[in-house]
């Protein structure tokens, strides 16, 4: 992630990298409209606020009378009135704005995430989309409400400021007119150094606090392995790193702010100086010398504040990229769109157009390599699995066991060659009509917030408690249920932390048969179940697969004897394939891993002993 920060810190502002945001930013035109008229005439009411300072002095002061007092002060509070309502109703339409919009490009790229295939999830960190949806959106979210209302907010005021003041008198406008440039150019190059040194004071910060947590949390760890000096060592060089970078912005800001405090007081120094001159000679009156002196020290800050906002348009710049990047990540397994016309896509399924699947699968000539290259996983690979017929396959860990099942899944697509379901190419078809007919059991199940009942029904959302409760007893999943103290309604906890891993790994096999599917994978889905909780599923297993196309990639070699078909993987290859006492008799390498494999397992059971 270093990479993403650098960049923030040497990229130059782009405006073509803004108008990809355009057509988001076209849902809240109306509320920019609002936006922009409320600060407008709060900007004009406030830079005219000097000039009842001018009056007051010109009028009452100066005239000696308290004549037209009254009216005056109750102009003079409306005019207070109206900027504090002017405010406030800028200020909610920028609320809005933020919080909309915020939630408008997290919506659009969850729901975009939907769409993208497996292999995308494959290569992309999770924290990666994390840190997009959450970090990126809020800071545009941010900088497209309030930053860019600070700066119609500055504008505004500038120009309408500069307009009175040449207005009143052009001679004292020059003078702080060209005074302008020096604090504009000062905070131009002040400004992104203090934000660089800042942000990184908060990256090696965020660095220290994660130092910290693995510091508590492997304390053990580093005690047995004697490694406490370099723990230390690490540590302080990352304190130190981040006392050098927090030194350095202090130093930064210890120039800046008295220079242009400088700049700032010697600009009110020579408007006294011109225009105590000016008014000693009765060309200027000395109401609108303290008119003047109000506008000279009051210019600057907003100046200043221009330039800091475009400093952080810059730094945000790079948020920008990184999530219209994403929300222009385009999937790799697509539908045409003669495909979605006549079965809708994933968010708008016609589900009246979708043809009952049989579970006939055929790999017709079958080339495929993975889309980041290499060599051919598959080559002309034919392989015909009628209906009902349950399919092993086996090999070491990392062999590519689930290649096959990843492509008759549609996760992948075939680089050459066809795969058809019921005589079909799949292609012909939508994802969603296929996907909808598969259940997926995975090694590592994965349960959402929420109770068991909740994540059972995931399988089929109208499914009557019953039908869940039906499911669960056909994989002894209710025994799980029985030792929870709320039943059927415990929750899970994040995740299913709440549950072992066997407990997870049964409801996630009740889910899958609450689906009814007709295509079953089982990507060792027993393997992390103690012995007798796999008897239990293997009982099921043996009913509920009947007349399903079943897919089994296994790891204990005992679990897969009955399977019509083993394919044996070894280095991504198809090697042998055929039943268990075929393959026995072949004498080779699944003979040898199941041989293997057995002594493995008789000798666990005599030390067990």
């Amino acid at each position: 992630m270093a990479a993403f920060d650098e960049k923030e810190y040497t990229q130059s502002f782009d405006l073509s990298i803004w108008k990809r945001l355009l057509p988001i930013l076209a849902r809240f035109k109306g509320r920019y409209f609002k936006l922009i008229g409320f600060t407008t005439c709060a900007d004009l009411v406030d830079s005219l606020l000097p000039l009842f300072q001018l009056y007051a002095i010109s009028h009452f002061i100066q005239a000696g009378t308290l004549e037209g007092l009254v009216p005056f002060t109750a102009a003079y509070l409306l005019a207070i009135a109206a900027l504090g309502l002017l405010v406030v109703a800028s200020t909610r339409q920028t609320m809005h704005i933020e919080m909309y919009l915020g939630r408008d490009l997290r919506r659009d790229l969850f729901e975009h995430l939907q769409t993208l295939s497996l292999s995308f999830y494959n290569v992309t960190p999770v924290g990666y989309l994390l840190t997009r949806i959450t970090n990126d959106t809020n800071r545009i979210a941010g900088n497209l409400a309030w930053t860019l209302n600070d700066m119609v907010d500055v504008t505004v005021y500038v120009i309408s400021s500069f307009a009175i003041m040449f207005t009143l008198n052009w001679r004292l406008a020059l003078v702080v007119v060209l005074v302008v440039p020096f604090v504009a150019v000062l905070t131009g190059y002040f400004q992104p150094r203090i934000l660089h040194w800042n942000r990184k004071v908060r990256k090696i910060n965020s660095k220290i606090t994660g130092a910290f947590n693995e510091g508590i949390s492997g304390a053990k760890t580093s005690k047995t392995l004697v490694i406490e000096d370099q723990s230390i060592h690490g540590f302080r060089g990352l304190t130190d790193e981040m006392n050098r970078s927090a030194v350095r912005a202090a130093r930064l800001n210890a120039v800046y702010i008295p220079v242009t405090l400088f700049f700032s007081s010697l600009t009110v120094a020579i408007v006294l100086l011109r225009g105590g001159y000016l008014t000693v000679g009765q060309a200027l009156d000395i109401a609108t010398l303290s008119a003047f002196i109000s506008y000279a020290m009051n210019i600057f800050e907003p100046i200043q504040a221009m330039t800091a906002n475009l400093a952080e348009f810059i730094a945000v710049q790079a948020s920008v990229e990184r999530v219209t990047g994403l929300l222009d990540e385009a999937p790799q397994i697509t539908d045409t769109p003669e495909v979605v016309a006549k079965y809708g896509d994933a968010f708008h399924p016609k589900r009246e157009n979708w043809e009952p699947i049989r579970g006939d699968i055929e790999f017709d000539d079958v080339t495929f390599r993975y889309p980041d290259g290499g060599d051919n996983v598959l080559e002309h690979f034919n392989l015909n699995i009628p209906a009902g017929t349950t399919v092993a396959i086996v090999g070491e860990t990392g062999a590519g066991k689930s290649t096959l099942v990843n492509l008759a899944c549609r996760f992948f697509e075939p680089t050459e060659g066809r795969i058809l379901i019921d005589g079909r190419d799949y292609r012909e078809r939508s994802q969603l009509w296929l996907h909808s007919s598969i259940g997926y059991v995975l090694q590592s199940p994965h349960l959402f917030s929420g109770t068991v009942r909740e994540n059972i029904r995931y399988g089929r959302l109208d499914a009557t408690d019953s039908e869940i409760e039906a499911a669960a007893k056909a994989v002894s999943a209710d025994t799980v249920v029985a030792k929870l103290e709320q039943g059927w309604d415990s929750s899970v906890g994040e995740g299913g932390d709440r549950l072992s891993t066997g407990e997870k790994q049964l409801i996630s096999f009740a889910r899958a048969v609450l689906a009814d599917p007709r295509i079953f994978v089982l990507d060792e889905a027993t393997s992390s179940i103690d012995t007798q909780t796999e008897q239990l599923i293997q009982q099921a297993i043996d009913h509920l697969l009947k007349d399903r196309t079943s897919f089994l990639i296994a790891h204990r070699l005992s679990t897969i004897r009955k399977a019509d078909l083993i394919l044996v993987v070894r280095d991504g290859k198809i090697v042998e394939q055929g039943t268990h006492e075929a393959l026995l008799r072949a004498h080779g390498y699944y003979h040898d891993l199941y041989s293997k494999q057995f002594a493995e397992e008789n000798a666990a059971k005599v030390w067990g002993a």
